[in-house]
């Protein structure tokens, strides 16, 4: 495989990372929409709610036992369809059992696409021997921006939930099925006898730092989505429309962040930029919980977008360092825990501000982003530790 067609294939994976931001965005920025449309009950729609990224487990899991048989790139150009044709189905349906087959249908596909996307964007890391990894969930941000600011116009435009996502299905559709012409995936060639990168043995207890790693940055990652808002205009007295700011800073900084962060990994290494990552992610925390006003709450939002940008992309490049032989089984099993801490974050800290104050509840997201430090040790040495640079590398077209 020439360094073109490793660009390529670089350049068609970010694509499909654009995609999926995209699409998530449109899905749960209009979470009101949907539940005004299907009249979901406010009791009933923490379970659909819910469903989703379960359903996004078990599609990981699947995913883990489908690798061992195609590529990952076959899995992830049938995935990423399904997963806009789901989104579509949501606007498009009439009945309550239209919205729950979409969203099922939704939250299984979308763990399959998560799962491996990040299992060759691991193998491409791996081929190209540097850090490149922050610059896939980079493209996830732009497009996560990029379907917020759609969701927005849709809104307010008074546009349906069809009329918002149909545009979006027949640009993206094609794009990404025009693009996963190019997927490619790297693989380093190995000892004579060494696992292919979906087969081996995974032990879960050396990949659990990583996995709860995982787990406390997107609790984190939740607290802000789903609490910045109410945040802003309950606790800090913010206009409603300042409300809606913090999670637009919070995006625009995680995209900021992972477009630099790889230049980060290649200066000071894995362990020095998620140890920092931390450090600013909880600091960003004790900003929002102490702060006076609005404006310093938001201050505190763009330090956590910062911070907790670095943490999600490194610990499944960690994953593929610790298990070579192994690493799509290792990506797809670290995966499902990104859906454990969304599932947790929210209700905890809802819960927590409730039963005590929303000022204490965001202590707790800080305590578990500081506990890693802990672990910081698991992530490793440079990414050339695995045999980096295109002459140690073998690259096969997948599909």
């Amino acid at each position: 495989m020439t360094d073109a067609g490793l660009r390529h294939g670089r350049a068609s994976l970010a694509l499909s990372f654009c995609v999926q931001g995209v699409t998530f965005a449109l899905l749960v920025t209009r979470i009101p929409a949907i539940q005004d449309r299907y009249g979901i009950s406010d009791g009933l729609l923490p379970v659909f709610l819910a469903a989703v990224p379960i359903l996004a487990g078990v599609g990981s899991v699947v995913t883990e036992k489908a690798v061992t048989r195609v590529r990952p790139g076959s899995v992830l150009r049938w995935a990423q369809p399904l997963v806009l044709l789901a989104l579509l189905a949501v606007g498009a349906g009439r009945e309550l059992w239209h919205v729950a087959v979409a969203l099922g249908l939704f939250g299984l596909s979308v763990g399959a696409l998560d799962a491996s996307m990040n299992m060759m964007g691991v193998s491409l890391q791996r081929a190209y021997g540097r850090s490149i990894m922050l610059g896939f969930h980079a493209a996830y941000s732009l497009g996560g921006i990029a379907g917020a600011s759609l969701a927005w116009a849709g809104a307010h435009g008074d546009l349906s939930l069809l009329a918002s996502y149909l545009p979006a299905v027949v640009v993206l559709l094609p794009a990404a099925l025009a693009g996963s012409r190019w997927y490619t995936e790297g693989r380093s060639t190995g000892a004579a006898g060494e696992a292919p990168a979906g087969g081996g043995s995974v032990p879960f207890r050396v990949l659990l730092p990583l996995c709860l790693v995982m787990s406390f940055a997107y609790i984190g990652d939740s607290t802000v989505s789903n609490w910045s808002a109410k945040y802003l205009q309950d606790v800090l007295g913010s206009s409603e429309q300042m409300s809606t700011l913090p999670y637009n800073v919070y995006m625009v900084t995680t995209l900021l962040g992972r477009a630099v962060g790889d230049f980060g990994v290649r200066r000071f290494g894995a362990v020095g930029v998620v140890r920092g990552g931390s450090l600013l992610a909880a600091g960003g925390f004790v900003v929002v919980a102490a702060a006076p006003g609005a404006w310093v709450g938001m201050l505190g939002f763009t330090l956590l977008g910062f911070g907790l940008c670095v943490i999600v992309p490194q610990t499944f490049a960690a994953a593929g360092r610790m298990f070579p032989g192994s690493s799509d089984a290792a990506v797809a099993r670290l995966n499902i825990f990104n859906y454990v801490g969304f599932l947790v974050g929210s209700p905890l800290v809802g819960a927590l501000g409730d039963a005590w104050s929303y000022r204490g509840a965001m202590l707790v997201p800080m305590v578990l982003v500081l506990a890693t430090l802990v672990y910081a040790r698991s992530f490793g040495t440079e990414p050339a530790r695995y045999g980096g640079g295109h002459e140690r590398a073998r690259t096969a077209d997948v599909g």
